[in-house]
């Protein structure tokens, strides 16, 4: 007769990196960063690079699209 041993710990799984979301910012066009009422460093390099005639661009991460705990502050450009 097998017994259970007493005083055995019970281990909780760990959570793998695919089960914890990471907040995810959306790719905008440099339309939106020219229309966008807080201009930030990265989207005004995008808008420059993408004024040049022929410019070919895929978008840029917007750092407002992530919630206000995720978001950088140093991101911003100070007027």
């Amino acid at each position: 007769m097998n017994k259970p041993a007493a005083g055995k710990k019970v281990v909780k799984k760990k959570k793998t990196s695919a089960d914890s979301q990471r907040p995810q910012m959306r790719i905008v066009t440099s339309d939106v960063c020219a229309a966008c009422k807080t201009p930030c460093h990265r989207g005004m390099d995008y808008l420059k690079r993408m004024s040049t005639p022929g410019a070919i661009g895929c978008g840029v991460p917007c750092v407002l699209s992530l919630p206000p705990a995720a978001r950088p502050v140093a991101a911003f450009v100070k007027n």
